[in-house]
């Protein structure tokens, strides 16, 4: 059903300064003809790397925020995004304008989503984008969102055809001649909820979305994980988190913020190669010895550093 997941998205104030702030502190790779903006549609997308090759990292991060400008091009959007923004409350450290999925046959989705009388949107086309924008959990005449449809992920579907992807992306390459700590994919982005099963319930009845394997507990890190995966193996996954206890890591990050986005994941070469990387950028960071969610070792950025996004590194594996 879906594709690859597009971008670890971050709906900030000023994109340009936080897209600047990663590439800063991280090392992402920025370019000028990354950057998205257009005269119909008021927002600017910074749509970074990790590798330079979207055949090898398909999945790429997104630093987007949204102009206080009329929306010629889909008057119904700022009305849709308030309600996300109300959604996910307006103090959350880190909040979504969309989880956007690649579909591989949209047709279908549409078919299904339409059989089975679930409510969404399709944006209108203009010359900026000539292409299919599906919203879940929202209609024209009802433009705020709401989770019935997919259990509170904010997510929009887009067709592959429009991206362009080299082609050899479907065939998963592998990257070449890497160097000490460079990075090689986005491996995961997790999503904090209240309630896995229910969420999971909805994913499979309204989208046909399943777990790429059975529910694990994490007992170290206090929660339990479903991994949403991909068509594309070498996509970055959805992982939904439920804490199983209050006082984990994920569990007071709940319990403070509320559920939504919350960390972004990224392959490295030699790992002790990036944390030296880091301490140059002078990046603070912690270094866990062995992490029960990658199985190793685990560099975890202090969000502090990041205006609160949440950024782990662990070591890549073919």
């Amino acid at each position: 059903m879906f594709q690859f997941l597009l971008s670890a998205d971050f709906m900030v104030p000023d994109p340009d300064a936080t897209a600047a702030l990663f590439v800063k502190a991280l090392g992402v790779k920025e370019h000028p003809r990354w950057r998205q903006a257009f005269e119909d549609h008021p927002y600017v997308a910074h749509f970074l790397r990790v590798h330079r090759s979207l055949a090898v990292a398909p999945t790429r991060i997104e630093p987007q925020g949204h102009l206080e400008r009329p929306n010629r091009g889909d008057p119904f959007f700022p009305e849709f995004l308030k309600s996300l923004e109300d959604f996910q409350g307006p103090h959350r450290p880190i909040k979504t304008h969309s989880l956007v999925l690649l579909a591989d046959d949209l047709d279908g989705l549409v078919s299904r989503l339409t059989r089975r009388r679930l409510p969404f949107r399709i944006a209108p086309m203009t010359p900026d984008m000539p292409w299919v924008r599906l919203w879940v959990g929202v209609t024209p005449e009802n433009p705020r969102y709401e989770p019935s449809v997919d259990g509170g992920l904010c997510i929009e579907v887009l067709p592959v055809e429009p991206l362009q992807m080299p082609p050899e992306t479907f065939a998963a390459p592998e990257p070449r001649d890497l160097g000490p700590g460079d990075m090689v994919r986005v491996t995961a982005r997790g999503v904090l909820v209240r309630d896995l099963d229910e969420t999971l319930r909805r994913l499979s009845a309204n989208l046909d979305w399943e777990p790429a394997g059975p529910v694990e507990v994490l007992h170290e890190d206090g929660c339990r994980r479903a991994e949403m995966g991909f068509t594309l193996p070498h996509s970055a996954s959805v992982d939904l988190l439920e804490p199983t206890r209050w006082d984990s890591e994920t569990g007071s990050y709940l319990n403070t913020w509320g559920p939504g986005p919350y960390y972004t994941r990224i392959s490295v070469n030699d790992l002790g190669a990036k944390a030296a990387d880091l301490e140059s950028r002078g990046t603070p960071f912690t270094w866990v010895e062995e992490s029960e969610a990658v199985g190793g070792p685990l560099i975890k950025v202090a969000p502090e550093a990041l205006d609160g996004a949440i950024f782990e590194f662990h070591e890549h594996r073919a």
